[in-house]
């Protein structure tokens, strides 16, 4: 699947259930005289770093790796100043490249270095986890958290190659894999309404982590994100809809100090938003269930009974997506079709949030 801007190819995202082509592929990248920095978190180094500096030494000028401890608590810009002394300790220069390998943590530390360092260097991306597969890998935003802000430090800063090996999925936690599917969900609800029944429909292969089935819908989810991201590369526009579930979601991440993981969080917030949309009158109580269940059946962590709503929604307020002071709330209009709505307000959110509450009790 080849990613485009302003209508040239600028890069391919592979779909595949092993390795052995990235050799192969990197070599398209002209990696002969370049050096690469592996990035990889402990979670995930310890399993599949050595192998893919194995994998590439013969192809490259030099190839070594940079491992950082793993957590959301760790995307920020001291490891961000750790890598940058690796790179210069190292003599890395506007020609050598930096591979991500890992989930959105990695992708998202790896690209903000890639961009700011030296003014740019270009940057690989093989995600090993679903939410980094579906999502975060894809379309070129990258950065850091800021003193608990989430990704409020960052750049737009495309790939040269997003390499998906599915197999990974099968040394991720299981908690770790339903919050993938937090993004996935949301594609459905905001672009495709089939696909989102055919993720109903699918439920158990799904779970089952079926090659077939995860590959059909990785590429599914990819597409839709592609086809956003060609239309509105810097977020002018339609790529705001992809953060349906997030202004919520992402708040609660905050409030929590991070307890719960994103996928998580956005899963929360999906639903959330899926009952100010039913409340505002856009979506029936029909289409609010459905959404409820399919999430549902993925098996999320139960709603936190100590939330405090009030932190929450004052969390609202530091998400970077505002405009003018107000935040650019994603709304359903119906199951795969969401709208942006400047209008949402505090009592709004509070409203939202409190009906689902008691729905649960």
């Amino acid at each position: 699947m080849t990613v485009h801007m302003n209508g040239q190819p600028i890069y391919d995202i592979i779909f595949t259930q092993s390795f052995d082509a990235l050799p192969e592929e990197m070599e398209r990248l002209n990696i002969k005289n370049r050096r690469i920095m592996v990035v990889s978190d402990m979670n995930v180094g310890t399993i599949y770093t050595q192998g893919i500096v194995d994998l590439l030494r013969d192809y490259c000028k030099e190839i070594q790796s940079f491992i950082f401890k793993a957590g959301e608590k760790n995307k920020n810009l001291d490891v961000v100043r750790s890598l940058y002394e690796a790179l210069i300790v190292n003599e890395f220069d506007r020609g050598d490249m930096l591979v991500a390998l890992g989930g959105g943590v990695v992708g998202d530390l790896t690209g903000f270095a890639a961009a700011t360092y030296l003014r740019g260097i270009d940057f690989v991306q093989i995600p090993t986890s679903l939410l980094a597969q579906a999502d975060s890998s894809i379309g070129g935003k990258t950065g850091v958290d800021f003193s608990s802000y989430k990704n409020m430090v960052g750049a737009f800063h495309m790939p040269k190659l997003v390499y998906i090996n599915v197999s990974t999925l099968n040394s991720l936690p299981d908690r770790e894999f339903v919050s993938g599917m937090g993004e996935i969900i949301k594609y459905g609800m905001i672009r495709d309404a089939d696909y989102f029944r055919w993720l109903m429909q699918h439920t158990r292969d799904i779970k089952a982590k079926d090659t077939e089935t995860l590959l059909e819908m990785l590429r599914v989810s990819c597409n839709i994100k592609r086809e956003i991201v060609e239309k509105d590369p810097k977020e002018q526009g339609d790529r705001a809809l992809l953060n349906l579930g997030h202004t919520i979601g992402h708040a609660i991440e905050k409030t929590l100090n991070f307890e719960l993981l994103h996928g998580e969080c956005v899963a929360m917030g999906l639903i959330f938003s899926s009952k100010l949309s039913e409340q505002k009158g856009l979506i029936s109580y029909e289409d609010y269930e459905e959404i409820c269940d399919l999430i549902t059946a993925f098996e999320f962590p139960d709603f936190p009974e100590d939330l405090n709503i009030k932190k929450v929604i004052k969390a609202t307020k530091n998400d970077k997506k505002r405009a003018s002071g107000q935040i650019k709330f994603i709304v359903l209009k119906k199951i795969g079709e969401a709208c942006i709505d400047m209008s949402v307000t505090d009592e709004d959110m509070e409203n939202a949030i409190n009906a689902v509450y008691e729905e649960i009790e």
